[in-house]
């Protein structure tokens, strides 16, 4: 955790027995300047309340999680963000979740069932939305890493085979590059390690992250994908580098023939008299 964060204002609506959470990754970015309204929960990240009891809270890395509203609602809400996202994405990738109102018990994540809360606090809102977003995000970065082990797999089988390589390097140029954003994208955007600022003010809410980071295997999804972006690279690089040396080793072999060929040029002047 950086720095605390923004005092957050509390939800004035009338609770319900259960939430729906759905997490949406939009885009690249998502800009939130010019957004302040009277209905703030809180600014970091940025969260307001909309509809009667509904909310929408925005990650810088592209994500919005929207929560107790209806589905023609969420469409406005997307609608209205639409504008502000930097490099949207074709395909939107959602994870749901039901929030569950159980004020007798601890906080609680059970496996594929609703996560219980004591109250619908925006505190524990902010908690809940923060590993899905995460969520989201690193579910998307994975789909992208295994369309790159996609196509570096067949390469690499045809390497291991029949020694035949790539004729297309630009190809295994741009999964580099495909590579190489998502790494940005994870180690610079999302931060996985990085716990929600709300901590800072609520420690107590930090069993209830660390519940919800197991549940969504949010650390171990990230060493996987870290892992896997390893492979990836080292594989398209060591395959450009043997496109290279290949490349480099005809260009030696045509130089020596241009030259052996010369020479005899130059010997059949000097033997027989070519071209005199």
């Amino acid at each position: 955790m950086s720095s605390p964060p923004a005092p957050i204002v509390a939800v004035n609506s009338q609770p319900a027995h259960r939430l729906t959470v759905r997490a949406v990754l939009l885009g690249d970015r998502v800009d939130t300047t010019g957004l302040e309204r009277s209905g703030m929960i809180s600014t970091g990240p940025f969260a307001y309340r909309t509809g009667e009891a509904g909310f929408v809270v925005l990650f810088r890395y592209g994500v919005a999680v929207l929560g107790g509203l209806s589905p023609l609602e969420e469409d406005d809400e997307l609608k209205m963000l639409a504008s502000r996202i930097a490099g949207p994405l074709p395909r939107l990738d959602d994870e749901v979740v039901v929030i569950e109102l159980a004020p007798d018990k601890d906080d609680q994540v059970p496996p594929g069932g609703p996560i219980q809360v004591k109250d619908f606090s925006p505190e524990r809102i902010l908690v809940v939305a923060d590993a899905l977003a995460k969520s989201v995000a690193l579910a998307h970065n994975e789909r992208q890493v295994s369309g790159v082990f996609d196509v570096i797999e067949p390469l690499a089988r045809d390497l291991a085979r029949e020694g035949q390589l790539p004729a297309n390097r630009k190809r295994i140029v741009k999964l580099i590059g495909e590579a190489l954003l998502v790494d940005h994208r994870m180690s610079g955007r999302v931060a996985v390690d990085d716990k929600p600022d709300v901590l800072w003010d609520r420690p107590d809410l930090e069993r209830l992250y660390a519940r919800l980071e197991d549940e969504y295997e949010l650390r171990e999804r990230a060493g996987a994908l870290g892992r896997k972006l390893s492979v990836a690279q080292e594989t398209a690089s060591a395959l450009t580098g043997l496109i290279d040396s290949q490349r480099s080793v005809r260009l030696e072999a045509t130089i020596v023939l241009l030259i052996v060929f010369e020479i005899m040029i130059t010997f059949g002047q000097l033997a027989f008299g070519w071209g005199a």
